[in-house]
């Protein structure tokens, strides 16, 4: 099953990185939104990240040059048409994934693989919306996409042996480590994250300690990189949210109920580093 050609649906943050990475990898990817400008936006995202790894030394010149010239842009779906692997990039949003991957197994080849970067809905519930439940996987790449090395490999109920290999093989040319898990509500990654960043905040709503001293805790005694609510603020606490929701409903126990905390924030807008105002200011 060769992979020779690639197609990214979404020019988001995630969109774009992974159309990056795949470019950077040799293969031609065709970046796919509904707005033009979604994908000026997301064209201009990939030139400045290649243009910070060439100041790095991490890249040369030509390389970069090489990778951004295997970008091509479309608002048409269409043009997903002769992409041997097509990653879904779209809002976490089941109707949306669901109507995305109705659209692409109507254009695709029967041979295509579709993957979607979900971080927490269903393999087997956007496959339904498919004809090749087989063909269906999910690829959760890790934000952001140029730097973090892991790709959860999510495998549906369906989802053929063969086609695992082919994403795993796809996976390391990228430069990203793959590893594998079953279909299950939160996955693994963040099924285990996400209570803790709850957890973290139940804490700050019992008034237990501040969200400084919570963070610090955290990055210095146990060697995190980012503190739990200032990850929050990274991921966006409606994500956050929604992930719990999952978890909750799919796993059917109440250990996993948002804090209320949470979701007071949320209905007043306080998403963190996207509304500018989180657990901190931004």
């Amino acid at each position: 099953m060769e992979i020779e050609r690639l197609a990214v649906l979404g020019a988001g943050q995630m969109g774009a990185g992974i159309a990056q990475v795949a470019a950077c990898s040799g293969y031609p990817v065709v970046m796919i939104d509904i707005e033009q400008d979604y994908l000026d936006r997301g064209l201009s995202s990939i030139e400045r990240s290649l243009s910070k790894l060439v100041s790095k030394g991490r890249m040369s010149e030509e390389e970069a040059k090489s990778a951004i010239s295997l970008v091509s842009t479309s608002v048409s779906r269409d043009s997903a048409s002769e992409a041997d692997l097509v990653i879904e990039a779209i809002p976490e949003v089941l109707e949306l994934k669901a109507s995305a991957f109705s659209d692409l197994d109507e254009i695709c080849k029967e041979t295509a693989i579709l993957a979607t970067n979900t971080s927490s809905i269903s393999i087997d519930e956007i496959a339904a919306s498919t004809r090749r439940p087989g063909r269906v996987i999910g690829m959760h790449f890790m934000n952001p996409v140029p730097i973090m090395k892991l790709i959860e490999i999510i495998n549906g109920s369906q989802t053929l042996p063969e086609v695992t290999k082919a994403i795993l093989e796809v996976s390391e040319r990228m430069g990203k480590t793959p590893l594998q898990c079953n279909d299950s509500p939160g996955f693994i990654s963040n099924r285990i994250l996400c209570p803790m960043l709850n957890e973290a905040i139940l804490a700050l709503q019992e008034g237990v300690a501040e969200p400084e001293a919570i963070d610090g805790i955290m990055k210095l005694g146990m060697n995190h990189p980012l503190g739990p609510l200032a990850l929050a603020d990274l991921i966006g606490l409606d994500t956050v949210l929604h992930i719990m929701n999952v978890l909750r409903e799919g796993l059917e126990d109440e250990k996993y109920a948002p804090a209320e905390l949470l979701v007071s924030m949320v209905s007043e807008g306080k998403l963190g580093r996207k509304s500018g105002q989180g657990f901190y200011s931004y």
